[in-house]
């Protein structure tokens, strides 16, 4: 079994009184779907966050491909983020610049491609993406299911090994979430890198998942599947569930025992 893209070690993180994670221990598999569940403000966009390096935990150690990201100083910090692409809630373009300059904006600033390598590189990863034909179009004049494309286009520029998505659906109705859903999925299996998915979107999200994290009161429960949340006897769990997912994914699999 392959070493995992990202390790917690025994990782905690505060604010002030509140203990956001507390000594967390988890994996996320290399080249595998994980998606972390949880309630507002039980720390799912904080643990990107800590993954990225843009936060420092108080305790324990973050590792990346082996490497202690928490003990890394700005220019270690700086090498191992492009090995990430990150895909925000609301996609992140700039603006003030077409598609085509958002989605070139990775080459430019961290490769040394000519104009002409960038271009074609460019109008490749547009076409893959259905977007051939808009990248003289401003954000501004795209549906929100195009700035998520024009979004993960961008991201995948650098062909980073790592994919982290915040919300990724939110504000789109439930036709483009799918929609939305299927080329992550798509995407993933075609490019072959590790994804870790943070989503409130219960329980479409599910169907994505190799792995499901439920985040809740400072701890990070792990299943291999989500049709191990349903068989789980942990009344704290099942209690979660209830709460903060109402009607839970029904799988095949439950589906045939009902």
């Amino acid at each position: 079994m392959s070493e995992p893209a990202i390790r917690f070690i025994d990782v905690t993180k505060k604010f002030g009184k509140q203990v956001v994670l507390d000594r967390v221990n988890v994996d996320f598999p290399t080249g595998m779907t994980t998606v972390i569940a949880g309630g507002s403000g039980q720390g799912k966009s904080v643990s990107l966050k800590l993954i990225l390096g843009l936060m420092k935990p108080d305790s324990g150690r973050i590792m990346v491909d082996g490497q202690d990201i928490s003990a890394m100083g700005r220019r270690e910090l700086n090498r191992i983020r492009t090995e990430f692409g990150v895909l925000f809630q609301g996609a992140a373009l700039l603006d003030s610049i077409t598609v085509f300059e958002n989605v070139a904006l990775p080459l430019e600033e961290r490769t040394s491609l000519s104009r002409q390598e960038i271009k074609e590189r460019v109008e490749e990863m547009l076409a893959r993406f259905d977007l051939t034909g808009h990248g003289d179009k401003y954000p501004a004049q795209l549906s929100g299911g195009m700035k998520k494309r024009v979004g993960l286009a961008r991201a995948l520029m650098l062909q980073p090994r790592i994919m982290l998505f915040d919300e990724p659906t939110t504000g789109l109705d439930p036709k483009i979430s799918m929609e939305i859903y299927r080329l992550f999925f798509e995407t993933q299996k075609k490019y072959g890198f590790t994804s870790i998915i943070v989503s409130h979107d219960i329980p479409k999200v599910f169907n994505l998942a190799d792995q499901v994290i439920l985040l809740n009161n400072g701890h990070m429960t792990t299943f291999a599947s989500p049709e191990e949340i349903q068989h789980s006897a942990d009344p704290e769990i099942i209690s979660f569930v209830e709460t903060t997912m109402g009607q839970i994914y029904v799988s095949k699999e439950m589906e045939k025992i009902s």
